[in-house]
């Protein structure tokens, strides 16, 4: 087993990698999901969830700007109602306080799990098990009203 001392120097997305294939070769296990979770998330649910973490008002005014600022598609302006803006700043922050509740979850039932920002991979012993754990997965999230129904 490597020494995690050592891994100390490294990015966390090079950890992130590394950790991910790292217990797929040890323990034999394929991985069932590699989701996006963030293309349809309601802002108001999501700015809830971030003002359990921030309190500054200001902060999350700014925020909400920002989702609500749109994207660019063919030259036009698109104003965005839903989901955030992938590839920017504040995703892998956005991601990592909506997706909090999942990442206690997996751990809860001892699944073993790599997720860095809005991507996520569940390793499991065969497809079988990965289609029920998907299930259940997709189940949580919704109850949860991370991503909408």
């Amino acid at each position: 087993m490597i020494d995690s001392t050592r891994l100390a120097p490294l990015s966390s997305l090079v950890y992130w990698i590394w950790r991910s294939s790292t217990l797929a070769n040890l323990l034999g296990l394929s991985y069932i999901a590699k989701e996006k979770f963030f293309d349809r998330v309601n802002h108001d649910k999501l700015m809830a969830r971030v003002a359990r973490k921030i309190e500054d008002k200001l902060v999350l005014r700014l925020i909400r700007s920002y989702l609500n600022a749109g994207v660019m598609s063919q030259g036009e302006l698109e104003r965005t109602d839903e989901g955030t803006p992938q590839g920017g700043p504040l995703s892998p922050l956005l991601a990592n306080i909506l997706l909090d509740d999942l990442d206690k979850e997996l751990t809860r039932r001892g699944l073993r799990f790599v997720r860095y920002a809005d991507d996520c991979n569940i390793f499991v012993a065969s497809k079988r098990a990965g289609g029920r754990v998907m299930e259940s997965v997709i189940h949580f999230v919704g109850m949860r009203q991370i991503a909408p129904t």
